[in-house]
């Protein structure tokens, strides 16, 4: 087992929490890129390719002069507003490492470095380090997909489930906005030469709600809604966000239609959808030969037993499954609470999750994908947050 010093990774985990990384402010997200920079190059001994689209950031190392074969996917952008270090500063005590960003998901990109630098033949390798990843990857979807297409396997450096547990099924996702039209007049001189957009936008609502279905995983949530100007003024303007989440491609495409026919109720009201699919589902056929593969070498190792999860959560691990690429995610740090305030990473488990995705790397890159297990479900149907 290739061994990783524990000091080596937390000092380099420490280098880019700090460095705070909002998606939201591309200056922050360059000089995020700027330093990730610095820390690939000092294990690396090359500078990545620095890619600008749409004014956000994006790393990308290749080795060898073929194409690649293995990709390790992750990103640098985190949801944490600057100055989140003030509130929830970088610590490492009693065996818990904390920092915005830590475990979502600055520990998995160090780890994939790491793992590069350990390997006696990069040839076939890239990582992708993203910058928008939290944003839904408005700009990086296409180079996701050209630097995964044709790879033997994709390996996503997202954090795990509870527990460590891989992540072989994420739900796929879609945004929509419902934008209503209606006509303002005065709520209390003449209300009903008005067309109330809040009333409309109440009925879509309802109607958009009710696309959901529990037994097959599907949630259609009402999220964002504003309606009105002032309190004596019918509304002419009303909107909602919605945020869908489905296991399977068909779900994907059934809520997608349903949405698209909404009809207003009142007369003369106008509704207008945008958005659409988002992310395609990461289905257990996917990931299989590569979970499969990964509780082979974990054993091997001397590590725990792997367990698996399927999450409601979506990644770019969803687009390379998308392609048809075998992808395997979750593979990042262990612990708990993106997003949240307790957002922590175990540090004991550092340096033999690390060891995992170095032998997964080396083999994938030696051998080639592994072959589809005859029962790729797995109890991967068991679904986690």
């Amino acid at each position: 087992m290739t061994e990783f010093a524990v000091d080596a990774l937390l000092a380099d985990i420490e280098t880019l929490v700090r460095c705070e990384s909002p998606s939201s402010d591309l200056d922050a997200v360059a000089h995020s890129a700027d330093v990730l920079t610095g820390v690939g190059k000092a294990l690396l001994g090359v500078e990545p390719e620095r890619i600008v689209l749409d004014g956000r950031t994006h790393l990308r190392w290749r080795f060898g002069a073929g194409p690649p074969r293995v990709l390790l996917l992750g990103h640098h952008d985190t949801v944490w507003p600057m100055g989140s270090l003030e509130t929830h500063p970088f610590s490492v005590q009693d065996g818990v490492l904390r920092g915005p960003g830590c475990f979502d998901m600055k520990t998995g990109v160090v780890m994939a470095l790491h793992v590069a630098a350990s390997l006696p033949d990069r040839s076939g390798l890239s990582i992708l380090v993203t910058g928008d990843e939290e944003l839904g990857s408005p700009s990086s979807r296409g180079l996701i997909e050209e630097e995964a297409r044709g790879c033997a396997a994709a390996f996503v450096l997202e954090a795990s489930a509870d527990g460590g547990a891989i992540k072989t099924r994420r739900k796929g996702v879609s945004h929509y906005r419902i934008e209503v039209t209606g006509r303002a007049s005065h709520a209390g001189l003449e209300p009903e030469k008005g067309i109330n957009a809040g009333i409309e936008i109440a009925h879509q609502v309802l109607a958009v709600a009710a696309l959901a279905d529990p037994e097959r995983g599907t949630s259609v949530v009402p999220t964002v809604l504003s309606a009105g100007t002032t309190v004596n003024t019918v509304p002419a303007a009303a909107a909602v966000e919605v945020d869908v989440r489905v296991w399977d491609e068909e779900e994907q495409l059934r809520v997608d239609r349903e949405v698209r026919a909404l009809r207003p109720v009142l007369t003369d009201a106008q509704v207008r959808v945008s958005g659409g699919i988002n992310r395609p589902p990461l289905d257990a056929v996917s990931s299989a030969a590569l979970y499969g593969l990964a509780k082979e070498l974990a054993a091997e190792l001397g590590l725990p037993e792997l367990t698996e999860a399927a999450v409601g959560g979506a990644s770019d691990g969803n687009y390379t499954a998308g392609l048809g690429v075998p992808t395997l995610d979750g593979l990042g740090a262990v612990g708990g609470g993106a997003h949240a305030d307790h957002e922590h990473v175990l540090v004991e488990e550092l340096p033999r999750r690390t060891a995992l995705l170095a032998a997964l790397v080396e083999n994938v890159l030696t051998k080639g994908s592994p072959s589809v297990p005859t029962n790729p479900a797995g109890d991967s149907g068991r679904a986690r947050r």
